[in-house]
Formats: structure tokens, C-alpha cells, sequence
């Protein structure tokens, strides 16, 4: 027994010694595992980054939109059964680039931000009427649609968030301005005695606003990941209701 404790102890001797011996080892800093366990990120000044989004749009299309071209059809046997349009849907994506400031007072983060996104939202809206004669045979067809788009869309939020180690959750609202376009389509079987006005199409400036929650991770130095959800809300003569998701790779300067 007395052996077996004296080699133990010689043991541990041997093992303390050795460690005293060993070098100090550098630690690594900089990495990417360093940037997301620092508890103290400095979220304050200037940033830039890019984004893409993806997302559904839903414009309040009239049921009549369409009557004045439609009135321009003359039928040359029953008249036309035009239908009523509903409200346009589709879904879409879109990019687009943001640059803001923040400023930081301890854990609370308050800034400014230009948001501009170059999106390909479309909503379309169609509808097909059928006329039939006595023998319940098809005469005539009518089909009418509208297409709504909202492009190019740049708005000013200000946003309010929580700095918690490298992430920073926050909120935002805005407002800014965009492109609206509107085309609108009407055919018919068989073909108008007269000729008919089939195609249309208007471009306007519309304005509205937004508000939505996000994050931004801070990954290594300044460079900080972005995931965000958008409703937005553009009014002019056809409402229309943007709900989206974004994800972006900024740089805090």
C-alpha cells in the first residue's frame, strides 16, 4: 500500500513540474467565433450593406377598372359578359442596398436609415366571361385583366433596438416614395365590329410607409449579417400591401 501511494504522489510530482515547464499559449483572437461571444459589440457609427428580399404583394384592384376599354368593344352578335376583377396576388422578389448611422447609449442603440429596394412585384388580377345562346352554345368570350407593379421603392426609417452581446434586435419605422405601374388588358371572341382599345398602361410616383423587426449579427471586425421582416404599405389610386422577408451583409465603419 505504502508503494502504491509513494508512486502517486512521485506522479504527481512529475506532472506539476511539467506543466511549470510548458509555455504560455497565445490565444487567437479575431476569429469568427471571437466576434459572436464578445459581450461588449460597439454598434455606434456609419454603416453599408446590401440586401435581397423575397415576398407577396396584394393590390385592391376596382371590380370595374376596366369599363372604359371594355366600352369600346361592340359586340357583333350578343353583347360581350364582361366579369368584375378581383384583387391582384402574386409573389416576387427583389434587391437593393441600405447605409445609416447608429448611435449607442450602454445597451439602447437609436439611428437613421436609407432603405432602397429595386423590386419585380407584380400583381395581376384577370377574369374571363363566356355568353351562350339558347342551345347552351358558346357565342362569345371576354377576358379582361390588370397587372399592378411597385418597383424601385427608396424609403427613410428610424429604428430602435438592444444591443445584446453581437446581436442587436430592433424595430423600425418609415416613409418614402416608389413607382407604381399599372397595365391593363381586354380581348374578345369573335372580334369587335370597331376597332377596340385593348391595352393600357399608366406610370406614377406613389408614396408610403413601413414598419417591420429584424436583427443584425455582428460576425468578425465590422462586418454584421442582417435578417428582417417588412410590411409595407403604398396608397395612391390602387392600394397595395407588401409583406417580405430580407436578408443582408453589412459593414459598420
Amino acid at each position: 500500500m505504502r508503494g502504491l501511494l509513494l508512486a502517486a504522489a512521485m506522479l504527481g510530482t512529475a506532472s506539476a513540474a511539467h506543466a511549470a515547464d510548458m509555455p504560455d499559449m497565445p490565444i487567437l483572437r479575431g476569429s469568427f467565433t471571437d466576434g459572436l461571444s464578445n459581450s461588449s459589440v460597439n454598434w455606434q457609427g456609419y454603416y453599408v450593406g446590401g440586401q435581397g428580399e423575397y415576398g407577396a404583394i396584394t393590390s385592391k384592384v376596382s371590380p370595374g377598372i376596366n369599363s372604359d376599354i371594355q366600352s369600346t368593344f361592340v359586340s357583333p352578335g350578343p353583347a360581350y359578359n364582361w366579369q368584375p376583377l378581383a384583387f391582384a396576388h402574386s409573389n416576387s422578389a427583389g434587391y437593393g442596398a441600405f447605409a445609416g448611422y447608429n448611435g449607442q447609449w450602454d445597451d439602447v442603440v437609436l439611428g437613421i436609415e436609407a432603405n432602397y429596394i429595386h423590386g419585380g412585384f407584380k400583381s395581376t388580377s384577370s377574369s374571363v366571361g363566356q355568353t351562350f345562346n339558347g342551345f347552351n352554345v358558346l357565342v362569345a368570350t371576354a377576358a379582361t385583366s390588370a397587372v399592378v407593379g411597385v418597383s424601385d421603392f427608396g424609403s427613410l426609417r428610424a429604428r430602435a433596438g438592444y444591443a445584446w452581446g453581437c446581436f442587436l434586435p430592433y424595430a423600425f419605422i418609415g416613409g418614402g416614395v416608389g413607382s407604381q405601374t399599372v397595365d391593363r388588358y381586354a380581348s374578345a371572341s369573335p372580334s369587335p365590329v370597331l376597332p377596340a382599345t385593348t391595352f393600357t398602361s399608366k406610370s406614377k410616383l406613389v408614396y408610403g410607409y413601413s414598419g417591420g423587426l429584424g436583427v443584425d449579427v455582428m460576425v468578425v471586425g465590422g462586418l454584421f449579417l442582417r435578417a428582417e421582416y417588412e410590411y409595407q404599405r403604398v396608397t395612391s389610386d390602387i392600394e397595395s400591401n407588401v409583406n417580405s422577408v430580407r436578408a443582408g451583409l453589412g459593414y459598420k465603419f
